[in-house]
């Protein structure tokens, strides 16, 4: 109930954000949406992209009519293609961790109009095939009440409680609010991932039946 948006993504982009938010403290609505001229790249989608990539290149890499001559090349390509796709897939389910820092100093605080309020932090975030905002509400920290204060490390998800300090002042996460949606063409990608990875890993128990039988013939 405390927050609702609509956003668009497009391939590797949030090309559109719309967010409205209840403040508890006074149950002030807040809303804020992405500059026009603005669109957000989501890092995992590009780099599971790239390693994806890069696993076409291991395999389309030779002559069409190039022929293995060994067992052990095949798995060697296989070892390759296979290490290629698990990172892809890992970038989809594991997300970043992130210090509050980090997140206050990151482009995506300077994507909304009007501007976001000194006590507002967003993260988006790619969770296996979901799509995940969330909203963190600070409070200042007064000098009187930082004797205990001790900085928060890095987490995909920050809970109310967390400290840190950012611009020569010390705040405290007061409430966090996530949501998130399920993205279709995600759950297919990790769908194909896990299909892809049994292909390649059946492939090569196959050569290693071969070989061993050729290594171990009587005649």
């Amino acid at each position: 109930d405390q927050v609702k948006g609509v956003l668009t993504l497009q391939g590797d982009a949030l090309c559109q954000a719309d967010v409205n938010l209840k403040m508890p403290r006074n149950n002030q609505l807040l809303h804020f949406a992405f500059r026009e001229d603005k669109q957000w790249k989501l890092q995992q989608i590009q780099d599971a992209r790239n390693h994806v990539n890069q696993a076409i290149y291991l395999l389309m890499n030779r002559d069409v009519n190039y022929q293995f001559k060994t067992g052990s090349e095949v798995l060697k390509l296989m070892d390759a293609v296979m290490l290629q796709l698990s990172r892809a897939r890992n970038r989809l389910t594991t997300p970043a961790t992130l210090t509050l820092p980090e997140i206050a100093s990151s482009g995506l605080t300077k994507m909304f109009t009007p501007a976001l309020p000194p006590d507002i932090l967003v993260n988006f975030y790619i969770n296996l095939n979901k799509l995940c905002l969330t909203v963190y509400q600070l409070h200042v920290l007064q000098p009187s009440t930082t004797k205990n204060f001790k900085p928060a490390g890095g987490s995909i998800l920050h809970n109310p409680g967390a400290m840190f300090e950012f611009g020569n002042q010390r705040y405290e996460v007061s409430h966090v609010h996530k949501v998130e949606c399920v993205v279709p063409w995600l759950n297919d990608a990790l769908v194909f991932f896990t299909v892809s990875l049994q292909l390649c890993q059946q492939l090569k128990d196959k050569i290693s039946v071969f070989s061993s039988y050729w290594n171990y013939r009587p005649y």
